[in-house]
């Protein structure tokens, strides 16, 4: 492969800057940016071990001082012969050096090319390099924890066990049906039962992480409602921590939905403040309304806000039935400073259901939040170290580890019906492609190409 050289850093002036180079022959490439200051060509120096010194530009000229590494092949990230440049980073000196090294035989890397040579090259799984991208992307200390598990090969090791159980199955059916005359140990079916129940049990277990994993990396989308002037503006404004949207004693303020992206207890909540539901004369407000009905329909999950300081209303009882049809809901009774609200709430929640909980807070003192983040941590706990790192967290692993499962069901029917060996030979090789499909041993270029695509330039 080429030489390949990309800024794996950001674009804006920080401390210190990575440039990343990697491809046969990049040793001799960096010798010519790279002068070190204990007199070794960059190509002699230590593997990993960080060296100091200049870095020239593509006329020799130094632009900058700092510290260079080389990873020869195959002890690298990409498994073949990488160097990394550590110096300030002014975006300046930066693309100098960059440039440099295209004047010295080098190319600009393509996002997410340094992972795709690593997964080309066996370094990584396709579910590792997507594990690559999670971790950048992450925005929970769970999301990253998970992330890093699954890049040491976590998903991987779960998946290991059960593609030898059917390999072990399909090397037996292969060697009856294509030897016949050979005396070879006949197949014993109730062997044959166990080790396709047991790989069905392993599917059954990992597709049971899909919400888990999901809620990790793409948080709970969250739909905030409730009548005008209930206080959910102000709580959205309490979770985000600022003054995300607009509050004012006047009833409607809220016209249309206003989102933001918070942590509370420890999930990722997408959130959504609408407009009061509430029957009105006003055409702006009447659109609101309906997008604030369209965001409950959507949502994982809706916080239904009362105000507690006055007795309830056919329009906050309404609010509640309605969010009472989500996959989970909070009652929120608000102004908790102003009013008992729990005492009034025990009244209100009978008449409409049973909420996943229900809390009294006021947004404005924040007392009362932590029990709210308590009931959204208890919905949607994050896992701990057991399974941390094998759970399916995007809708390809989900798909290709459920066509794997639902073949291995089919094997075992087939089996069970006493169907010739060729007819359960064909689901267990389906079962094992679509394994394969997860962790790239079968995947096709365009999946590949897909995945790689959300990755960043120099990575």
């Amino acid at each position: 492969m080429d030489i390949i050289a990309a800024i794996a850093t950001g674009h804006s002036p920080t401390a210190i800057g990575i440039v990343r180079v990697s491809g046969e022959g990049c040793f001799a490439c960096c010798d010519r940016v790279f002068r070190a200051f204990n007199g070794s060509p960059f190509s002699q120096q230590t593997p990993r071990s960080m060296v100091f010194g200049e870095m020239l530009d593509a006329q020799g000229r130094v632009i900058d001082q700092g510290l260079a590494v080389r990873f020869p092949e195959p002890r690298s990230y990409t498994g073949e012969d990488s160097a990394e440049f550590h110096c300030h980073g002014s975006p300046v000196v930066l693309r100098e050096l960059l440039s440099a090294l295209f004047a010295a035989g080098a190319r600009q890397a393509k996002a997410g090319e340094f992972t795709r040579r690593a997964f080309l090259n066996g370094r990584l799984d396709l579910t590792q390099a997507e594990a690559v991208i999670d971790l950048i992307d992450a925005e929970t200390a769970s999301a990253a924890r998970n992330a890093a598990a699954q890049l040491d090969g976590g998903l991987r090791r779960v998946l290991e066990p059960i593609q030898d159980a059917l390999l072990d199955v399909t090397s037996r059916f292969y060697a009856v049906v294509d030897y016949p005359d050979e005396d070879i140990e006949d197949i014993r079916p109730e062997q044959v039962a166990q080790a396709l129940d047991s790989s069905a049990a392993a599917l059954d277990r990992l597709l049971a992480t899909c919400r888990r994993g999901k809620v990790l990396k793409s948080g709970v989308r969250t739909a905030i409602v409730g009548r005008p002037n209930a206080g959910k503006s102000s709580l959205l404004n309490a979770l985000a921590g600022f003054d995300r949207a607009i509050v004012t004693d006047i009833p409607g303020t809220t016209r249309d939905t206003v989102e933001e992206s918070v942590l509370c207890g420890g999930v990722l909540l997408r959130l959504t403040d609408t407009a009061g539901i509430r029957d009105t004369e006003d055409t702006v407000e009447q659109l609101g309304v309906e997008r604030s009905r369209k965001a409950l329909e959507a949502a994982d999950l809706v916080l239904a806000v009362v105000d507690g300081s006055f007795p309830p209303t056919e329009e906050d009882l309404e609010v509640l039935r309605l969010a009472a049809k989500a996959p989970r809901w909070i009652a929120v009774f608000s102004k908790c400073d102003l009013w008992d609200t729990q005492a009034r709430s025990v009244g209100v929640i009978g008449q409409v259901g049973t909420p996943a909980a229900s809390v009294s807070l006021s947004a404005v003192t924040g007392q009362g939040l932590d029990r709210l983040e308590a009931a959204v941590a208890a919905l949607f706990p994050a896992g701990e170290a057991p399974d941390s790192g094998s759970l399916l967290t995007d809708q390809r692993q989900e798909e290709a580890a459920r066509r794997a499962r639902d073949a291995v069901r089919r094997a075992k029917e087939a089996l069970d019906a006493g169907l010739t060996p060729d007819a359960i030979l064909t689901d267990a090789e389906e079962a094992l492609d679509a394994l394969g499909e997860l962790t790239g041993r079968t995947a096709r270029e365009e999946i590949v190409s897909r995945i790689f695509s959300r990755f960043c330039v120099g990575k």
